[in-house]
């Protein structure tokens, strides 16, 4: 009986130990399907998928992919397919997207603080401006930046004049119809211009015919929107260059969510990544340049000794920015010291 009772437990015993394998093995696939399974990313850009900023941002995504060996796989919504470009940020704070990049100008007042990258500070070049305007994000960590995780800032080289009459002087802006919006606009009235509002669209056509007799922009729209077919000079206005400053940005809580490890390599990638956009900009720039000198038009070159008038000129809109950021309690002028230090640095 006694010998009975323990071949039964015995049994029972052996049962259990081999459902245990079993259902350990069930188990592990699964549980390794699951570990495999790659962290999913949406990203919304504005800028259709031929533009070189859109494949600079492609470049990003396809390194954070490889660096962490497939763990992390990102989706691209190029165009504004998934948000549009002014409601690109608050897509990523709502969860829309989970990573996006648009422009600061595209939602004027928003970024109080960080505006003042886009002021016409005298940028040389792109690179200097992505540079710049990163390192002013990180410095200044400013309140409206905080509810997403800043990735990292890049922006166009300087903008310049495309006319069709030669601009020499400061003296012969006066009067001068000029293509320009938002923050341009102000640049043109402050020379003396009459700026005209329209999109990029229809400036080729406006120029074609008259409606305007130039355009401010960086030198890289003239090829990429043909409008260099459209002008005979170009003023080299970089003395006064201003930018357009463009976010990357990450939901907080997918950011937060991320192992650290993944947080790391992201980190890295987008520190190489500012300068890979500065040099796309500046790419498309010398691209513009070649572009406009094979059209055989002019290039003029301002005489340095005529700098301190064309800056002296723009400076109320500087001091309009530091006025409206103190009220706000914002270290506007710091700011401002700032990028010049860091401008004038590159320089020498």
């Amino acid at each position: 009986m006694v010998q009975r009772l323990f071949k039964t437990t015995l049994s029972l015993l052996l049962c259990g130990v081999l459902l245990g394998s079993i259902t350990g093995c069930a188990k592990k696939p699964a549980q390794e399907e699951q570990a495999a399974k790659p962290i999913e990313l949406s990203y919304s850009i504005f800028f259709p998928p031929s533009h070189i900023q859109c494949k600079t941002a492609e470049a990003w995504a396809k390194e954070v992919e490889a660096r962490t060996d497939g763990r992390v796989k990102i989706t691209i919504y190029p165009g504004g397919s998934l948000t549009k470009a002014p409601q690109c940020y608050d897509g990523v704070v709502n969860g829309i997207s989970d990573i996006g990049m648009s422009c600061l100008a595209y939602t004027r007042g928003r970024f109080p603080l960080m505006e003042g990258v886009d002021l016409p500070l005298g940028y040389p070049d792109g690179k200097t401006a992505s540079r710049v305007a990163t390192d002013m994000a990180k410095k200044f960590n400013p309140r409206e930046l905080q509810d997403t995780h800043v990735m990292y800032f890049h922006a166009h080289g300087p903008g310049i004049l495309a006319s069709k009459k030669p601009v020499r002087s400061i003296e012969e802006m006066k009067g001068l119809k000029v293509r320009a919006t938002g923050l341009s606009a102000k640049i043109v009235e402050s020379l003396g211009g009459v700026p005209v509002a329209m999109s990029q669209p229809e400036t080729y056509e406006a120029l074609q015919k008259g409606v305007v007799e130039a355009t401010f922009c960086p030198i890289e729209t003239l090829k990429g929107w043909k409008q260099g077919e459209v002008i005979d000079f170009v003023t080299d206005t970089s003395t006064i260059g201003y930018t357009t400053a463009m976010f990357v940005v990450m939901n907080n809580d997918k950011w937060n969510a991320l192992p650290d490890d993944i947080k790391a390599i992201i980190t890295q990638v987008n520190d190489e990544w500012v300068d890979k956009h500065g040099d796309a900009w500046d790419q498309a720039d010398d691209e513009g340049r070649q572009f406009v000198q094979e059209l055989n038009r002019e290039i003029i070159a301002l005489p340095p000794e005529t700098y301190p008038q064309w800056k002296s000129a723009v400076q109320p809109i500087i001091d309009d920015y530091i006025k409206a950021a103190g009220e706000q309690g914002l270290p506007g002028d710091e700011m401002i010291m700032e990028i010049q230090s860091r401008i004038a640095k590159q320089a020498s």
